[in-house]
């Protein structure tokens, strides 16, 4: 099923809450519903709007958005421990994590509450309290726009890193996400070792997975703002990873800053840049109706009525302020267009 608006208002599309419009905007269900949409050509300018939660508009958009919107969670194989399944790209990420909770499966607890749809996840390849999206992904298929094919990807060919993708570099307005494989597993294997989530899962009776998914629910609420009521789209900025040796002297300089290494490099460490914001003394920091949230410094926020433009001018001065105080660049994780 296509379903086309033209000259839409994207307010209500987009999590920040930003009043730009959109060309054309289409929503889509199938590989061939994306066939039919480019059968008159590739239009110069066109992006996936997937559930708007990643995205910064700073203008107008002249040019086409795709939304996929098919919700189908299909069962591929069951296989004892491992069960495989096939999700469609306009899934509600939070709705499948939901779903596997509800039928004993893990492995994506730990994703509970992340905003999005799961088409989206391995774009980002989203991850918080220490599991990736790519922990789960086994494969990606897609609609390649130039060629007008079916395509499926194995995750070995995703070139999965910390918050990258192939489909952010060399297949970003190449290929449209039309669906995940992706793979749980029934025998328990909690993760537990990041923040405040053993203690938040003790004090619930222990690790089991609904005790896990309602601890980081219960987590997520207290230190981000929920969309509907303040616009934001949740970490803005990512958590810089940098050489070993430039580690070792902020730590010595400052010894409470905290310090994780980062996967598959071992001579590099990752920082954590929402404390690198505080201590810039960003945390809670305003400019008319945008500001950097009072809870969470990775989170910008519009407080009502903010244009893309401003909340722009506001990550750059995070950014220089971070800069200035401790050398270290932090870049954005939100796609501004």
């Amino acid at each position: 099923m296509i379903r086309e608006f033209h000259h839409i208002d994207l307010r209500d599309r987009n999590s920040f809450g930003v009043a730009q419009h959109a060309r054309r905007l289409v929503e889509f269900e199938t590989a061939d519903d994306l066939r039919a949409i480019f059968a008159a050509g590739v239009p110069d300018r066109w992006t996936v709007l997937s559930g708007g939660n990643n995205i910064l508009f700073t203008q107008d958009y002249d040019g086409v958005l795709l939304t996929p919107v098919a919700r189908g969670i299909e069962l591929l194989a069951d296989e004892g421990d491992e069960v495989r399944l096939r999700v469609e790209a306009g899934v509600e990420w939070d709705d499948l994590v939901a779903w596997a909770v509800e039928r004993g499966l893990w492995g994506i607890e730990n994703l509970s509450l992340i905003p999005g749809k799961a088409g989206a996840a391995p774009v980002q390849n989203i991850g918080a309290y220490g599991c990736e999206a790519s922990d789960a992904i086994r494969r990606v298929e897609m609609f390649c726009v130039g060629t007008g094919n079916r395509l499926t990807l194995d995750a070995a060919h995703c070139a999965f890193g910390y918050r990258e993708s192939v489909f952010k570099h060399e297949l970003r307005g190449k290929v449209v996400i039309t669906a995940i494989e992706i793979a749980l597993h029934r025998t328990p294997r909690p993760r537990l070792g990041y923040g405040d989530v053993e203690r938040e899962v003790e004090a619930r009776g222990g690790a089991t997975l609904r005790n896990i998914r309602e601890a980081i629910c219960a987590i997520r609420r207290a230190k981000l703002p929920d969309p509907k009521v303040l616009g934001n789209a949740g970490s803005f900025f990512k958590n810089p990873v940098v050489e070993q040796a430039v580690a070792d002297r902020l730590r010595a300089e400052f010894p409470d800053m905290p310090l994780y290494p980062a996967a598959g490099q071992a001579d590099r460490a990752k920082l954590a840049a929402g404390w690198l914001i505080d201590r810039a003394g960003m945390k809670g920091y305003r400019e008319g109706s945008v500001g950097v949230h009072e809870r969470q410094a990775l989170v910008l926020v519009n407080f009502g009525g903010a244009t893309g433009g401003e909340v722009l001018v506001l990550a750059r001065k995070v950014q220089q302020r971070v800069r200035e105080r401790f050398g270290v660049e932090i870049d954005t994780e939100v796609n501004i267009l």
